[in-house]
């Protein structure tokens, strides 16, 4: 090795490189074991390889650190990484942890500030030292890295001396764990937490802003929604599903017991609880049971330019901004008597002050509530279209079915988990036994 001390929060970031310089993936975290009793020691790495995937990698694997880059040998174990019994995140969950430190003038509080890893005769890492910030005098509890300025005299001490490293990950880890996923897309973020304990699902959930968990929750298969809505004080669990699509809120809320989904919808704001009601008194594989309530809507006479103002909106989805749908007054589905659709790519075509009437796709038929799921995938198929409107007997639009909530219903129910289920070599497998 390069170096006989590492300095885990260095590792964050690094390149990995294979023996002959091609890029492996990015370290993410260092796996510590306490399963052992006694000195914990660092047995792998977690790192992300293309496609945002984090994988386990043993310590044994490595053959040089610097600082630059980590020298990997061997295959990478593509499973995805999995945190087991007795093992704790360095970087993810024990920084920024409250411990009590031993000292010869007397005990103190701190915060861990990071961990040195040391490599033995049996080539094991084992943690050695510890550099931690001393508690001012008044100081409770430390904050999180994300709003406290760094004060305190800091110091590196022996593994002996630290009380409390092993202790239970808190909400303000799971703060530093959220920093470390910051440059995450929201479906890898989700990824990410469904990868975690249910108990630290529930602390990254509760460190997470309304809107931000709203994006994770719509993201996560059907089980782990409803653990982490369950979890949440009921006030928060009705300011969550506000906020997220009235059909995937209504799709959560169908998976819960009746009389917890009323609940919920009776804390609900009524404007934000109307919708969803509505939509869940419709069949799972129907037009109405796929829609959302909430497309782009305008009247005929709006112009283009508001049009196009409507599409560049942040926070609509790409697939509902393909469009945008004209229809009789009301604006608010159900609407007015629906006119047809007219597809972005027209609108930057028109003239910004045309109104949007002159630009209906007449081609395009809407599909009633009640149509089946392959009447519905047809449809998008046939037409090559990223969305579809909805209508009632009436004509009335009542929502847009994606193309992406087409997928959620056709592909298998744990498509969101790449499957990589190799056993690999009888190395690697000896090496996930050295984890148990």
């Amino acid at each position: 090795m390069s170096v006989t001390r590492i300095f885990v929060a260095r590792l964050a970031g690094l390149t990995v490189l294979d023996p002959l310089g091609d890029h492996v993936g990015r370290v993410r975290d260092v796996v510590l074991s306490f399963a052992r009793g006694g000195q914990p020691h660092a047995h792998g790495l977690v790192i992300e390889v293309p496609g945002k995937r984090r994988v386990f990698l043993p310590m044994t694997r490595v053959t040089s650190v610097d600082p630059a880059s980590v020298i990997v040998t061997g295959l990478v174990n593509m499973r995805r990484f999995e945190q087991r019994a007795g093992e704790a995140l360095a970087i993810g969950e024990i920084l920024d942890r409250q411990v009590r430190v031993r000292s010869s003038e007397g005990d103190y509080d701190a915060v861990v500030e990071d961990l040195a890893i040391e490599r033995n005769a049996r080539r094991e890492w084992l943690v050695t030292k510890i550099f931690v910030r001393r508690n001012e005098p008044g100081q409770r509890s430390a904050v999180s890295r994300l709003t406290r300025r760094r004060s305190g005299q800091t110091t590196l001490v022996d593994i002996g001396q630290v009380i409390g490293l092993r202790r239970q990950p808190t909400a303000q880890s799971a703060e530093l764990l959220l920093e470390s996923y910051e440059d995450l897309r929201v479906a890898d973020l989700a990824e990410a937490i469904h990868d975690l304990n249910p108990k630290r699902r529930a602390e990254v959930a509760a460190a997470l802003d309304d809107e931000k968990l709203a994006d994770v929750l719509e993201e996560l298969p059907e089980d782990d929604q409803v653990e982490i809505i369950a979890g949440l004080e009921n006030d928060r669990a009705a300011d969550v599903l506000e906020a997220m699509e009235p059909d995937d809120a209504a799709d959560l809320l169908s998976d819960l017991p009746p009389e917890q989904a009323e609940r919920l919808l009776q804390l609900m704001a009524p404007d934000e609880a109307e919708p969803v009601r509505r939509l869940m008194t419709y069949e799972e594989n129907t037009a109405g049971g796929l829609m959302t309530s909430e497309p782009i809507i305008l009247g005929p006479e709006a112009t283009i330019a508001e049009a196009l103002a409507m599409v560049r909106r942040e926070e609509i989805a790409p697939a509902l901004a393909s469009a945008v749908f004209v229809v009789r007054p009301p604006l608010e589905t159900p609407t007015g008597r629906f006119l047809g659709l007219v597809h972005t790519q027209r609108l930057l075509r028109e003239p910004p002050h045309n109104p949007v009437g002159i630009a209906i796709d007449k081609t395009i038929e809407p599909i009633a509530v009640d149509a089946r799921l392959g009447e519905v995938t047809r449809t998008l198929a046939n037409y090559n279209l990223v969305t579809v409107p909805v209508v009632d007997d009436d004509g009335r639009l009542l929502g847009a079915v994606t193309v992406d909530d087409v997928l959620d219903h056709i592909l298998p129910d744990d498509w969101r988990e790449e499957r990589h289920d190799e056993e690999g070599t009888d190395e690697e497998v000896m090496e996930e036994a050295t984890r148990d």
